[in-house]
């Protein structure tokens, strides 16, 4: 199916229907990739504590290139001002070849420079080609004298023949890149609205890393940028948030977004759990007498950091104990009561994405802390209690997006039909407004009209 084809083929006015072909078109998915992981969108590498000495590495991947985030060298008059970050793309600028290839792990090194195996050619951390064998030919030998063999051309540049290198942006320890240059400035991308909220987690604190979670989710990658955006399931589809008041309905809850619609944040207090039927009668998922083997997985230590200012009410205060950060196209940020994470979401196709769980803590942290932020990381990742059950939702979804026709399409209308972008906060979570509005970007974004 072809690009004009599929950018006509929206037939609702708004985004409160989102068609099936949206997550299965083949066609539209390359579009995507070039136009929002390779376009100019941010997108997450990691996080600077991966590679914490000069020559570190670490393969990460924006869309489906992959890239090296790497630490360079740097002279000590520019310490200051130059966070030493690379971000190049993996494959050799002579014949393409990708050309590093991590050690056992599979995913970090160290290095001097990178070097092709194919030919050789030779590349500085920060992606300039240092060299590459006979570039100025080969002298003859014998009779011939000082004849030369082949070679480059004489104008062959080699300061413009280095690797792909993205720019790259640094906040509080977390990485990303774009290989667009007309990509806003990074801190105009977040956005005043949702940029407090990552301040509150990262500012002014060394993270520690404590360990992945890797998974391949058979379904379409906008599918967990949407679950992260939807309050209405928690309460709904997962045991232990209704059961043991992690994230329900009746809690105290905003949801926010940037002033494009594209990132959020959904944000929560939890509540004591139990029984109340406006908000468990009928929930099958709701376990009343549910109990616990061990309590220290809800062992929940209020933090000094979770009570800011309230960004949307001047001289007030709030204390989250939940904040679920989308950042399109890539990246989710979990604070769930002790536990957080960053999810990198990899696309594999209109019908896959590889999910990376980058689990940390802060460096200040007690060794009692950083054993309950590990428990409590339970709950999450491939088979955590709760969001295995997202896993499995969504290549439900992608199952029933399959067996429909070109007609078909989901139904997001929970708290109206408008996107609401640019709108005040919503006060509580019985709403898709975030999805909408996503899908109000997306769609210009893509070029749909």
């Amino acid at each position: 199916m072809n690009a004009p084809q599929t950018l006509s083929r929206w037939r609702e006015p708004g985004t409160s229907r989102v068609p099936f072909w949206a997550y299965t078109d083949p066609s539209l998915y390359q579009r995507e990739l070039e136009r929002l992981f390779y376009g100019p969108h941010w997108c997450y590498v990691g996080l600077a504590i991966e590679i914490p000495n000069t020559g570190d590495y670490r393969l990460s991947w924006i869309g489906e290139r992959q890239v090296i985030m790497v630490r360079d060298r740097i002279a000590p008059k520019d310490r200051a001002t130059d966070h030493g970050i690379r971000v190049v793309e993996n494959r050799c600028a002579h014949r393409g070849v990708r050309f590093c290839q991590a050690p056992m792990d599979g995913q970090t090194g160290n290095a001097r420079s990178f070097v092709c195996p194919y030919h050789q050619w030779t590349y500085k951390l920060n992606g300039d080609l240092a060299g590459l064998p006979f570039k100025d030919g080969v002298k003859a030998d014998g009779p011939e004298g000082d004849c030369v063999h082949g070679g480059m051309p004489a104008d062959f540049d080699i300061g413009k023949n280095g690797l792909t290198k993205l720019r790259v942006a640094v906040l509080h320890g977390m990485v990303f890149a774009t290989f667009s240059e007309e990509a806003e400035p990074f801190d105009q991308y977040i956005g005043p609205q949702v940029m407090p909220w990552l301040d509150r987690i990262f500012q002014g604190r060394q993270l520690q890393l404590l360990g992945y979670n890797r998974q391949r989710i058979p379904g379409n990658w906008k599918l967990m940028m949407e679950n992260i955006k939807d309050p209405y399931h928690p309460g709904l589809l997962h045991t232990w948030f209704v059961t043991f008041g992690l994230w329900r309905a009746d809690q105290k809850s905003r949801m926010v977004m940037d002033e494009k619609g594209r990132h959020a944040v959904m944000i929560s207090r939890r509540n004591d759990g139990g029984a109340n039927k406006v908000v468990t009668e009928g929930v099958t998922s709701f376990k009343a007498n549910m109990a616990l083997n061990d309590a220290r997985l809800l062992d929940v230590v209020p933090e000094p950091w979770w009570t800011v200012d309230d960004p949307s009410n001047p001289g007030a205060t709030i204390t989250p104990t939940v904040t679920m950060i989308t950042l399109f196209p890539s990246l989710i940020i979990q604070q769930q009561v002790n536990s957080l994470s960053t999810r990198h979401i990899v696309p594999r196709g209109a019908g896959e994405f590889d999910f990376v769980w980058t689990h940390f803590g802060f460096a200040d942290d007690t060794e009692e802390m950083t054993q309950r932020r590990l428990r409590q990381a339970n709950l999450f990742g491939p088979a955590g209690f709760v969001s295995a059950d997202d896993g499995e939702v969504i290549e439900f979804s992608q199952d029933g997006f399959k067996q429909w026709g070109e007609e078909g399409a989901t139904l997001v209308e929970l708290g109206g039909r408008e996107d609401d972008v640019g709108q005040p906060p919503t006060e509580h979570m019985v709403t898709e407004t975030l999805i909408r509005s996503m899908y109000a970007y997306w769609k210009k974004a893509m070029g749909i009209q």
